[in-house]
């Protein structure tokens, strides 16, 4: 045992020359109680320890996030990660893209879906737009598959489905999916209506 300057009484061991303090919150507290002072006046106690711990935590993501962003708008980390592409004068030249080739779609009149008594019809020309001029003469012998296609989806249409700009819309997503699928692999990027009327 060991009596402290304040009258508090510690319990100690002595092992081959070295000082062994018990573990326990009792005999731990008064070591805790009182923080240490530095020669210039400074707290350097587990206060002041914790203090310095949360603002390296708060301060290291934001100085993470600040320099990231700061190297990301110069430009020097899309480059280091290979994202770079040359937009300001690189020494590729961007080739200028193919003009689209189209190949027309026969004129398709088809009965529409509708009310028995009174019949309505749907009158249609178009075009096809490929992006490839070898693919035209494939579109153009599948031709009569396509039309057939396009003649089948017409035909289950009712003509409400086609008032508006929605239904145009969904009438060209629609035969651009069915065009795709019969002629496959040739990609088709659109169907431009030249004509639609529906009576």
């Amino acid at each position: 045992m060991i009596a402290g300057a304040n009258g508090i009484v510690r319990i100690s061991a002595e092992i081959n020359g070295s000082l062994i303090l018990p573990r326990h919150p009792v005999f731990m507290s008064t070591a805790i109680a009182a923080p240490r002072t530095s020669p210039e006046g400074h707290s350097t106690g587990p206060a002041a320890k914790s203090g310095r711990l949360k603002l390296i935590i708060l301060a290291a993501p934001i100085l993470l996030i600040v320099l990231g962003a700061g190297l990301w708008f110069t430009g020097i980390l899309p480059r280091v990660l290979g994202m770079e592409h040359n937009a300001h004068g690189g020494h590729e030249e961007a080739k200028p893209a193919a003009p689209p080739v189209f190949v027309d779609v026969p004129e398709l009149v088809a009965n529409l879906n509708g009310n028995a008594n009174r019949p309505s019809f749907v009158k249609l020309l178009a075009r096809i737009e490929i992006a490839k001029a070898e693919d035209a003469e494939r579109i153009r012998a599948a031709m009569p598959r396509l039309q057939d296609m396009f003649q089948t989806y017409l035909r289950e249409m009712r003509p409400e489905e086609l008032r508006g700009s929605a239904g145009t819309y969904r009438l060209r997503e629609e035969l651009v999916a069915r065009a795709n699928i019969v002629l496959a692999p040739v990609r088709i990027n659109d169907i431009l209506f030249i004509q639609l009327l529906v009576q």
